[in-house]
């Protein structure tokens, strides 16, 4: 346990679209039934702990995720966190973009029609200084290109490194800080 606050994160449970790689910005679709199973589980690795505050995605994937995990009803929606917006591409999977536009990668290309990384960085930084605000440990319920974002931003690295870093559904990781406020790191990541 950390002197400091440590910023939980959750990525939703599996979806359908999540299962088969299709790219799912806006597009609000449910947790599969594994996906609710594996939202369940969430709760058993946040076990004893307590937070200041309590934030999701307003999709309904990441809300159930978080009201499956035992925190719906701390659970505050925040349109920040939303997933990429995909814009021409929602609901494609990468391979199929490939056919069309060769060599495109999501955090350096963006999407027409949708975001580009350094829209999603904007809204990353947001909720960055929003969580910095806070005096205490707080839990987040996402989608994994947003996390990813996120997770650039808190290190200060810009956003299309969030390219590095890989989530799985209903996984958590968490943010923090080493020797003061000043040193943000990642304590763990994409924990199952």
């Amino acid at each position: 346990m950390s002197a400091f606050p440590e910023i939980y994160l959750v990525r939703h449970g599996e979806t359908e679209w999540s299962a088969s790689g299709k790219h799912t910005g806006l597009t609000d679709i449910p947790l599969t039934p594994a996906g609710e199973a594996a939202a369940g589980r969430v709760a058993e690795r946040l076990q004893g702990l307590s937070f200041q505050a309590v934030w999701s995605s307003p999709s309904q994937r990441a809300f159930k995720t978080c009201t499956l995990a035992g925190f719906g009803s701390a659970g505050v929606k925040k349109a920040d966190l939303a997933e990429w917006d995909y814009g021409a591409y929602e609901g494609l999977t990468t391979k199929q973009i490939l056919i069309e536009r060769p060599g495109w990668r999501l955090f350096r290309d963006g999407c027409p029609d949708g975001e580009m990384a350094e829209d999603v960085g904007a809204r990353a930084d947001r909720i960055v200084n929003e969580l910095r605000a806070v005096n205490g440990n707080v839990l987040v319920f996402s989608s994994s290109h947003f996390l990813r974002v996120l997770a650039a931003r808190w290190l200060g690295l810009p956003p299309q490194d969030g390219a590095l870093f890989v989530l799985d559904t209903a996984s958590t990781s968490v943010l923090g800080y080493e020797h003061d406020l000043g040193e943000p790191i990642i304590r763990r990541w994409n924990q199952r």
